[in-house]
């Protein structure tokens, strides 16, 4: 352990982007909080709130993109690699960036749950601390488990994590405020649920 109750390190970032580099393109990894984490793969029912979204996102913000599968370098000196399952920016933000990219124009990072033993520590408390302290304004959460969505706002980059969360059950609207700024109805998400 290192002070304020941190753990060491697994392995170096550099390391990590070795592993990730080498891995099958069927296996997602990501290094948050100096672990090797294995991200389960999409289902069908995923991908489709996914699609959902993204139509969503098309329909009123013509101007932005809502990339799936880009690379971030996140945590509060971006020494964590995370690969959220969606990430909204202005169009063409990405390009020319490699796979791991600055969170610097993120506006929003999404993720939906998969149903796996570590969707608590990872999604619910991990991901928002590693976005948060990267500035990230916006962190959606699709929680299949417990059928609801969580907006978290107001990123705190010291702490981590987000001063301000909103948490709707399935089949309620949800106000995505700025600089994202439109709603979204929850009432499809029922459907992709188990």
């Amino acid at each position: 352990m290192t002070g304020r109750g941190e753990r060491t390190p697994q392995m170096s970032v550099q390391e990590f982007e070795e592993i990730a580099a080498a891995a099958p393109k069927t296996v997602t990894l990501e290094f948050l909080g100096g672990r090797l984490e294995v991200k389960k793969g999409a289902d069908g029912d995923r991908g489709t709130v996914l699609c959902r979204l993204r139509r969503r996102c098309l329909q009123v913000a013509p101007e932005l993109d809502l990339y799936q599968g880009q690379g971030l370098r996140v945590e509060e000196r971006r020494e964590g690699r995370a690969r959220p399952d969606a990430v909204l920016v202005p169009r063409g933000h990405f390009a020319g960036h490699g796979e791991w990219a600055e969170p610097a124009g993120t506006l929003m990072a999404v993720e939906v749950t998969a149903y796996d033993p570590d969707t608590n520590r990872l999604n619910r408390h991990g991901k928002p601390t590693a976005y948060g302290q990267s500035g990230i304004p916006l962190y959606l959460l699709i929680d299949r488990d417990a059928c609801t969505v969580t907006v978290h706002s107001n990123p705190d980059r010291h702490v981590g994590g987000y001063r301000d969360l909103h948490v709707a059950k399935f089949g309620e609207k949800v106000s995505l405020p700025g600089p994202v700024g439109f709603e979204l109805d929850t009432e499809i998400l029922k459907n992709y649920v188990r």
